[in-house]
């Protein structure tokens, strides 16, 4: 008996499997212990970024096979296939973290190659850490094929002396262990117990905050990314984004349908009432890039300074991923957004169904202890700034989770640093001083190259108790789990010829995170003078490889550090070719 036949005549797949000159096309499926009516299926690429390389995306990989079983059960034929990952944990203080950024775009590149190559007429995409998950939504997007993203869920909490901890801990300790308030074996004892389970990193630090994203902007399934990693209940929702898929080849609903600048709003707000981390003010305008949608660091701050802090979670708070899971999760924080009018309940989700539509069948409730009403916010504004000046013209970010507003503003000599390394050894040796604004430049997309965070040495600050009596700015990044005033993101780089580049010892500058402004006191003659007699970018030793066409490639990080033109500019969408 024949098998049934999907009308592929609108389908990528049909360049592969339809009419007698793919005969040798099929015969490879066939090989691979396909049948007739595998073949005869859409076909749906499975995409994950697993590997050894840590907790992040060790789970992945049965994760995955739970999206195929929810695929085929819908009468699509999966096929599985992997990216590369860089996990900013390993990667973090040292020259492996000018891979993370950079693989953040190599992981869109990679899976649109795949996709394209096979002729893949849909993607569920998994992904554990930080740049994995924007680099998986940015491929979706690009390629405008139907969608649906899965989260791979959050570690659990580890556990010390009575307190739950997460890798941020580790950071700090540290500094604590630099500073002689930890002995060896305390250090020895925490860092096997902070990171118990499978997972990406606890707190609401990148890859927990882009989770909550992938579900606000509509590509993964309301909830899916909350539940902790470990939980073999992660399945069910496995198989659910695997059903989903089909449901919108079957409709047609595109990833474009789905990411518009309303979707990309609400993505902002819930960033901003969950504290959550600085990154996503470069992450959200790549993805909004792909989509050929202007939507800026600006457009970002604005958002984030109109929209309530009210979810207590670390860095800034007292919770982790876990706790806002069993609190009701992303869901909850979306009603109570939407009681005080700021969600687009209109736009369309990976369900098939409006956002506005999901929330209606949401029974739960904010808490007031993970989860605060709108009403009764943490803080009126949010837990991320936007920042401008005339050391920042292309804007810089800063997050003031937790901090009140007496430690928002702060002005300080300028102590500068050409790189990182010379940054976190001066902290290492104390070589700084009480009220200064440490400054650390050449680290931006460009310049670094790669634009790495500063998690090691804002971590050391912390621990050696210095986090609220200094300031930092630079124009590289800076971890989610980051604390105290941090300011990242100053554009343009000093690479490009920014302000920061023209920086010196002493200089007085002022941080105000209220008024949303930062600023040296030069005038602007001074630093006019000072840009004539600048000597053009620092050399770096990345002369060749992927990191030298990184850095030949990649835009300012006021528009997401994008390597492409983007969809303003493409002459075709890949489901229609």
């Amino acid at each position: 008996m024949q098998s049934k036949k999907t009308d592929k005549s609108r389908l990528p797949s049909r360049h592969v499997t339809e009419g007698a000159s793919r005969a040798p096309h099929r015969s490879y499926f066939y090989a691979m212990d396909l049948t007739e009516e595998d073949i005869n299926q859409p076909f749906v690429g499975v995409a994950t970024c697993w590997n050894e390389a840590a907790p992040c995306n060790i789970a992945l990989n049965w994760q995955a096979q739970s999206v195929k079983e929810g695929v085929k059960a819908a009468h699509g034929t999966p096929r599985e296939f992997t990216t590369i990952t860089v996990t900013d944990g390993i990667a973090m203080g040292h020259e492996g973290m000018r891979s993370s950024l950079a693989s953040r775009d190599a992981i869109a590149d990679t899976v649109e190659l795949t996709m394209r190559g096979h002729c893949y007429d849909a993607i569920v995409g998994l992904a554990g850490c930080d740049k994995s998950l924007p680099g998986m939504m940015m491929a979706m997007v690009r390629l405008n094929t139907p969608s649906v993203f899965m989260y791979g869920g959050s570690i659990l909490p580890g556990h010390y002396k009575g307190k739950d901890i997460t890798v941020q801990d580790m950071f700090e300790a540290v500094g604590k262990y630099q500073a002689g308030q930890m002995t060896d074996a305390e250090l020895g004892i925490m860092e096997r117990v902070a990171c118990p389970s499978a997972g990406a990193c606890g707190g609401q630090f990148t890859a927990n905050t882009m989770a909550c994203v992938s579900e606000a902007v509509g590509l993964a399934l309301l909830n899916s990314s909350g539940m902790p990693a470990p939980y073999e209940s992660r399945g069910q929702y496995g198989v659910a984004s695997g059903k989903a898929v089909m449901n919108l080849i079957e409709k047609n609903i595109r990833a474009r349908d789905i990411v518009t600048r309303k979707s990309l709003e609400n993505a902002a707000r819930v960033v901003a009432c969950t504290g959550g981390s600085t990154n996503a003010g470069l992450h959200l305008p790549a993805i909004a890039h792909e989509a050929g949608i202007d939507f800026d660091l600006f457009d970002v701050c604005d958002i984030f300074h109109d929209t309530p802090y009210f979810v207590d979670m670390k860095p800034g708070g007292q919770f982790v991923a876990k706790d806002l899971y069993e609190a009701g999760g992303v869901p909850v924080v979306m009603k109570e957004l939407r009681k005080a009018g700021l969600i687009h309940e209109d736009c369309m989700t990976s369900s098939g169904r409006t956002i506005g539509e999901e929330l209606d069948m949401i029974r739960g409730e904010a808490d007031g202890r993970v989860i605060h009403t709108v009403a009764n916010p943490i803080t009126e504004t949010g837990g991320v700034v936007g920042l401008k000046g005339n050391i920042a013209p292309d804007g810089a970010i800063v997050k003031v989770a937790g901090m009140s507003e007496d430690q928002q503003v702060f002005t300080g000599p300028a102590r500068v640093f050409e790189c990182e390394e010379d940054a976190f050894q001066a902290v290492q040796d104390r070589a700084y001083e009480e009220g200064e604004v440490i400054v650390i430049r050449n680290e931006g997309p460009a310049g670094g190259p790669g634009m790495r965070e500063m998690l090691a040495t804002t971590s050391a600050l912390s621990g050696q108790g210095m986090g609220k009596k200094v300031a930092l700015i630079t124009d590289g990044r800076f971890s989610g789990a980051t604390r105290g005033f941090c300011v990242g993101h100053v554009g343009p780089e000093a690479a490009h010829g920014g302000p920061i580049g023209m920086l010196k010892n002493g200089d007085v500058i002022t941080i105000d995170a209220i008024r949303g402004e930062i600023s040296v006191d030069l005038s602007d003659e001074e630093l006019a003078a000072r840009r004539e007699a600048w000597k053009g970018p620092r050399e770096t030793i990345y002369s060749s490889g992927a990191l030298w066409k990184y850095a030949q490639l990649v835009g300012s990080a006021r528009y997401g550090a994008v390597t492409h033109p983007g969809a303003k500019e493409e002459k075709h969408v890949y489901m229609d070719i």
